[in-house]
């Protein structure tokens, strides 16, 4: 009976040097985000989030190059919805790479109107609350990023990623091949 033996890391990587420079990005994407640009969310009861402007600045900062392309939009119940998909550029590889995000606001109407009645639409309705829901919907693509993104802020268990899996490939700054 022969033995099977799994790869080291070292083996499956095509370049270590490659694959450390991706640990290094994964573990700043998996860091959580400043605690001063953490919001308490205005109407749910202890829910965080990470407000757009932090999360268009972290894109720039990190990524450079990115846009965001509308997929869809519509009317669900009496809210409106939006879907995107967030288009960025890996810094190391120059590669574009994508991830969907959803969102969706209540449409707001005259006060004591039912949510159903289209006929108490207030007037500026739609124009407020479809850009919030693309502003939603960047966020919720931008989560699945990682963490700095605001990804765990209402999350209970998270796994911690501390440090990259090849980092122990490199001793004192050098290779380390195994």
């Amino acid at each position: 009976m022969s033995e099977h033996k799994l790869p080291t890391l070292a083996e499956l990587a095509l370049s270590p040097e490659d694959a450390f420079r991706n640990d290094q990005l994964n573990l700043l994407l998996n860091q959580p985000p400043p605690a001063q640009w953490v919001k308490a969310h205005p109407f749910a009861k202890a829910v965080s989030y990470l407000p757009i402007d932090k999360v268009e600045f972290l894109l720039t900062k990190i990524f450079q190059n990115w846009k965001v392309e509308v997929l869809r939009e519509g009317q669900l119940f009496n809210s409106v919805y939006v879907a995107v998909r967030l288009h960025y550029r890996n810094p190391l590889t120059g590669e574009w790479l994508s991830h969907d995000g959803l969102g969706a606001v209540g449409v707001q109407t005259d006060a004591g109107a039912k949510a159903s009645d289209m006929n108490a639409i207030k007037q500026d309705a739609i124009m407020k609350a479809l850009p919030a829901a693309e502003s939603y919907a960047v966020k919720d693509a931008a989560e699945k990023i990682g963490a700095i993104f605001g990804k765990d802020l209402n999350r209970r268990d998270v796994a911690v990623f501390n440090k990259g899996s090849y980092s122990h490939i490199f001793e004192n700054g050098q290779v380390e091949h195994q």
